[in-house]
Order: structure tokens, then sequence, then C-alpha cells
């Protein structure tokens, strides 16, 4: 997700309150200081505290008593101020400390003094009980003389001693080399196979020629043979790899293990069960994204979090959200909606992708052949709506519909129709911080094209599914659809600043012909007018080639009208329709010759294997493709592209690591996320099981992960840590790709 942000923590210098100050030193060579008294033998020369807290030396240690009651990690800080530092240098940073009671978490930061207080590196050890000595190596990702080290010490309800000594930011050390930890060579999905579907693995060896492999059930019996075939250096890794096919075993069962080249792979199943879980737990992930509403702790145990953004203290609230000053002179109640990811945003592009996804997922089980509607019918996701005789997916994707119809421009102002593009905090926010301790103004950013025609599209698309279960919204909703393209076609160039990157992402898309065909399908095939017939035929998107190597997402909406238009009812002429659907045809001959081409067995092979922010949602969206191609033909050839897919998501893959949290022996845990975020604060869970991370993203924008991944390649650009928002954030449109497929998988089962 692509979102051209930054990661703005919030170090709260300016609220600092001198104990002494002196110059920064120059930059210098090799092996340079850049703390000022980190031994305290000057006493607190070069330290500060942030007002409520009283810091003094004690037996040679800077030491702190910070106030109880406080409800963020920056209420209370010490630092020091004026440190210099150089871009693409590495750096130490280190320190003893403990605190009394023992068990307290610190969030110590290396960071920008002043505004917009970027974060360059941050740790947060819980004192006491993950040792007393701490050290860390870095990458600075910027040139600066008012560089930051702070210890931010609030959030607890009861007062604490904090003590600190030997803090130290040596500059010019050697890049600490990272590691990653890849388990066995033998790769396989860690989750499951199904019996009746491909099955298939990839062994990491320097052998050349084919290898002996077997495959042995829970009690350690041998129930298969074969041979390896050999692949070559895999271009997406740079590992010399050979492949593994065991399809011809039909048996079912769990515990099941490969042996190849002298390694034995992690366990998994072969079953279609642990689909059915993941089909319910991939869509049961957005109740606890919910804004607006108390997370219930009987619904979702250990996920319990009062409403966030309802002018509740410290909120400033949604119910009243202004836009950014000098841009309208109204204000909106935009209450509700799913957060988009692991920040307090919400955003309407997003947002769009997300809903479409989401209701894409029970439109297809109602239409396709093998679906199953019934499977994510009332009472299935187990959400407070539950037991109203409405389908819980619908009732899920209400919650942001309604966030949406919010979003559009009222009648009697400028723009009226048009939708606002976002709307999320002033600047952004540290981590962690629960959306109910938000103390950051709310603001409305300017209306675009593309946040409109998503409002169009879902809306359309809205109408038709909930009409059998609440006429009066379904009208709603179309007559917000009408009215949002009607603007678009008169406002047909309003484009997102894609500098528009404080308090939230930017989203920016300087290209709207494809949201403008999405739409006119969505709005063509809930009411089979001629108007929107004729755009969609007319549109040069229609016999575009969309379905390129890198897949559909936000920015690339085009496919969302051309599956629809080719599988849910409509009247396009039989003519026309038969292109449509000769077109999900072709595309998805693409990505079966492009898995079929992968030592890893996937169709995602970008130019260059230059991976994409959010490189496992594409994977998914072009297996959805696939899935698509199997319900217009009943090719199994298809099914299992499409089956074959989700190995690279559960553990088939460079890393050996399921970027599912909670599904496999070894998962993605540690997803960037201010509420979940047990790697920084141990009273804070883990994302839910279900939840899907980016995945590897070549560009490495944030900090951590620039100091750990350098000169990556392909599958290698990932780190499982709270800290890389480029690489292991979680979002709803990721997730919206993963409900749709585990939904198809489920299906097959």
């Amino acid at each position: 997700m692509n979102r051209r942000r930054t990661a703005l923590l919030s170090l709260t210098g300016l609220l600092a309150t001198a104990l002494t100050a002196m110059p920064a030193p120059p930059a210098g060579a090799d092996e340079v200081e850049q703390v000022r008294n980190g031994t305290f033998d000057a006493g607190t020369d070069s330290w500060w505290a942030s007002a409520d807290v009283t810091a003094g030396t004690s037996e040679g240690r800077l030491c702190a008593d910070v106030p109880g009651g406080t409800a963020n990690r920056w209420d209370a800080v010490v630092g020091q101020n004026d440190l210099t530092l150089v871009e693409g240098e590495s750096y130490r940073f280190s320190f003893s400390a403990d605190g009394s009671p023992a068990g307290h978490v610190v969030r110590a930061v290396v960071g920008l003094q002043v505004e917009p207080y970027d974060t360059y590196y941050e740790v947060s050890p819980q004192l006491s009980v993950s040792g007393d000595t701490y050290a860390y190596t870095f990458t600075s990702p910027v040139d600066t003389s008012t560089g930051q080290v702070g210890f931010q010490l609030g959030g607890s309800a009861d007062p604490w001693r904090f003590c600190v000594d030997d803090v130290s930011l040596l500059g010019g050390v050697a890049p600490e080399p990272y590691e990653p930890d890849t388990g066995p060579r033998v790769r396989v999905n860690q989750v499951a196979y199904l019996p009746s579907g491909p099955k298939n693995a990839t062994l990491v060896t320097d052998a050349v020629e084919r290898l002996p492999w077997k495959l042995r059930d829970d009690d350690g019996r041998v129930v298969r043979k074969g041979w390896t075939v050999p692949r070559g250096v895999d271009g997406s890794s740079g590992q010399n790899v050979h492949s593994l096919d065991f399809g011809s075993y039909r048996g079912r069962g769990t515990g099941y293990t490969l042996t190849a080249d002298g390694e034995t792979s992690r366990p998994f199943d072969i079953d279609g069960r642990a689909y059915e879980r993941l089909r319910l737990d991939s869509a049961k992930c957005y109740y606890t994204q919910r804004s607006g509403t108390p997370i219930r702790d009987d619904l979702r145990p250990g996920y319990g979090r009062p409403a966030g953004h309802v002018g509740v203290a410290p909120n400033q609230g949604d119910g009243e959200v202004p836009c950014r000053p000098g841009e309208c002179d109204y204000t909106l109640d935009v209450t509700g909606g799913w957060y988009d990811a692991g920040d307090h945003g919400k955003y309407v592009v997003n947002g769009g992708i997300s809903t479409w996804e989401v209701l894409s997922t029970y439109e297809r089980a109602r239409h396709a052949r093998t679906g199953e509607a019934h499977r994510l019918g009332d009472g299935t996701l187990n959400i407070p709506e539950s037991g109203n005789k409405v389908p819980d997916i619908l009732d899920e994707a209400r919650w942001e519909l309604e966030f949406l119809l919010k979003m559009q421009v009222p009648e009697g102002e400028p723009l009226a129709g048009m939708a606002h593009h976002k709307i999320h905090d002033e600047q952004w926010t540290g981590l962690p911080l629960l959306p109910s301790d938000d103390p950051q103004k709310r603001e409305l950013h300017p209306p675009t094209t593309a946040a409109t025609l998503n409002l169009a599209a879902t809306a359309a698309q809205a109408a038709r599914l909930y009409r059998s279960y609440d006429k009066e919204f379904a009208a709603t909703t179309l007559a917000a659809a009408r009215k949002a393209w009607t603007a678009a076609l008169a406002h047909p160039d309003l484009l997102a600043d894609p500098d528009d990157g404080i308090g939230g992402g930017a989203y920016p898309d300087d290209t709207v012909s494809d949201e403008f065909y999405w739409a006119a399908a969505e709005l063509y095939i809930t009411t089979g007018e001629r108007q929107f017939r004729e755009y969609v035929l007319n549109s040069p998107v229609h016999t575009a080639d969309i379905f390129g190597p890198t897949g559909f997402d936000w920015a690339r909406t085009a496919a969302a009208g051309r599956l629809d238009l080719a599988t849910v009812p409509n009247r396009l002429p039989g003519k026309d329709r038969h292109k449509v659907r000769r077109s999900v045809i072709q595309g998805a001959d693409r990505y079966l010759a492009t898995l079929k081409a992968h030592p890893y067995g996937m169709p995602y092979a970008p130019p260059g294997n230059v991976y994409d922010w959010g490189s496992g949602h594409q994977v998914l969206n072009n297996a959805v493709v696939l899935a698509t191609a199997y319900d217009l033909t009943g090719a199994a050839k298809y099914r299992d592209g499409a089956l074959q897919s989700m190995d690279y998501i559960l553990g088939r893959n460079a890393l050996n690591i399921s970027y599912v949290t909670g599904y496999g022996e070894v998962h993605a845990q540690n997803q960037h996320s201010r509420w979940y975020a047990r790697q920084l604060d141990p009273a804070s869970p883990n994302p839910p099981a279900g939840t899907l991370s980016g995945g590897p993203n070549s560009s490495i924008q944030d900090p951590f992960a620039q100091s750990k991944l350098q000169g990556c390649v392909g599958q290698f650009c990932f780190i499982d840590d709270i800290q890389s928002w480029s690489t292991n954030e979680h979002t709803i449109n990721w997730n919206a790709a993963l409900t749709r497929m585990a939904s198809f998988v489920a299906d097959q089962g």
C-alpha cells in the first residue's frame, strides 16, 4: 500500500524543560560519540526532562520519578537534544537502565527534536525483564544537527522510578549484519494443502542434480517418495532451488513433513478445515478495526477496548470534523468506519477497494458454482449485529459503507456530491496508542475524483446486495452512487496531493480513468441503464490489458469492474460479455504461466524482482483472477493455480514464514500497529489471528528496515518487526484480498 507516508512518531521535544544546555559537537570521524555526559559524571548537564518528571543524579546515574496516571508514552520524557546524525552512517545506540518496580516498558527513541518529530530508531525494552544493558545498531536515514535521544516513560497508572546510565550514540560503527532465521531448507505451506489439490514445496540447496524426497505422516511413516526437480537460481531470492511435487498423495491428516537433502520441513496438514477457520478469521479482523464503537471483549477476548474518536477526552472526536484551515467552512460527522491500517486514519480510496473486495467475497459465493454463501451468513463472524437475519459479512461491510457515505460533500456546498479523500490526525502519532487515547486534532482533506468514484462504485455494488435485506439502505446507497457519479463527471481531474502525507498516508493517484470505468460498471450491473452501459463500452479501459504483473489494488481499480462484469449477472450484450470473460481468462493464463515458471510457485513476478509495498496482497489479487477464471470455465488448471498461490503466503517462500498471524508454525506477529503492539507493550495484544502482513517490499522505506535490509533481494526485503511499517504493516485492503482467497479455497475443500 504505497501511500507515500513517513514515520512520524512524536518525541515531544517541545514539551521538554531543559535541565541544562550545551552546544552540539561537530560531525567527526569514525567512532565519534554524539551523546554528551552519557555517564552523568557532570550531573544532569545536557539532559532535560518534561514538566511533570523530577530528574536528578543518584549514585552516578540519572534517575527520574515518573508520575502515574499519564495516558501516553510521551507524556513523561527525559532526553538530550542537538545531536548530529549523518545520512547513511551506522550508529550504536546503547544504555543501561532499570525501573522500580520492575517490569515497566520504556520507549527509547533516536529522532528529530523539532516538527515533524520523525523517529529514526526506537526500541521498547521491558526493564529488569529483558535485561539491564541494551545495545542496538541502526543506520541514519538523514543528515541533521537537531537529533534527539529520548526515553519515553509515560502510560503507567502508578508512579515509578526510572534510572539510566552509560547512554551512548556512537557514530561510525560497522553495520550489524542481519541474518534472518529461515529454518529448514524445505519450504512448504505450513498450514494445509487440500487433499484433492496441488501440493508443491521448494528445497533450497547447492545441489544441481535431482534429489530424493520423502513425505511422512504424523507417525513418521513414509507415505510417498519422489525426486526433486532442479530449478536453478531463483531471481526473487538469489537461492539455488529445487521443486517438489507430491500432489499424487490424496490422504488426509495432520502433522505431515517433507524430507529432502538431509532437511525436514516444518509440519503441515492435508485437510481443508484450516481454510474454513481462515475464511472467518480474516473477515473477523475488521471488527477490531472499527472506529467509533467499543470493541467487546466477550466477542473478541483480549481485544476489547473503548470506542475511539467519539469525542471523549483525550479524543477530539470524529463527530464534527473540520477541513484543514481555509479549505471548507463546514464540519462533517464522519464517525464509524474502519481504521485503515496500523494508524488512526480513514481513507475513502482504500476503504473503497476494501469494501468492494469484502462485498465481492459474498457476491462470488452467491453466484459461483462452488460458492457457499451460507458460510458467510448470519452468526458466522460473531459480531454485535449477529442474529439480525443479515449475513454477517454484509453487516461488517456496512460499518465501512456508512462511513463512506458520510464523507460525501453535502448539498449546498461547493463540490456537493464529491467525496473527501480522507480524514486523519493533524500530525503522526507514536506507538503504542489506543484509538481512544489519540489526542490529535482530526481534519478532513480535500475531495478528489478518485475518492468520489470509489464511493460511486461501492455504493452501487451495495445497492444490489442489500436490497433484499434493507430496501431503504439500498436506495440510500444507490442515490449516493448516482450523486457521486454526476459530481465526478463535473470534476474529472481533482487529484490528491502527493505531498499530503503528514498525519496520514497521501494515497495519490494521477490516473482516474480506471475508477471511472469501475464506477460505471458497478452502476450498470446494478441499474442496467443505457448511460452506464455506453460509458463502459466506450471507455478505452474496457479493451485495455489491465492484468499486469503487479495486479490490482487501490490505485489500479479497473480489474474490479472487469471481474464483476464477467461474473455478476448483468445485461451486457452477449458478444460484449464474451469479450469481457475472454480478457479475464487471458489475464489468468499469464498469471498461470508466471506461477509455473516461478520456483516458489506464485503468480507474481514484478519486473527486476522489485517487490512492491504490500506484495503479499498483490500475490493474492493475482490469485483472485485465477480463481475467477476457474469460476468462468471450470478448468482445473485455474483452480489449482489459485490454490497454489496460497502456499507462498502461508510459508512456501524464501523466508520460510507464514505472512498470516496465527497460521503456520512460524508466522508474522509483529505487524506495525498502534494498538496491536505487544512487541512494544506486553499489555497489548498481537494482531488477531488471520491478519495479513504486507510482505516483502524492495523499497524498504522505513528506517528500521533500512538499518537491517540494505541490499536485500526480492523476497528477503521483509522483517517481522513493529517498526517496519514499509514491510510489515497490516491494512484493510490487504486483508480483503486474504478474505476473498481464503473463502475461495475453503469452498474448494
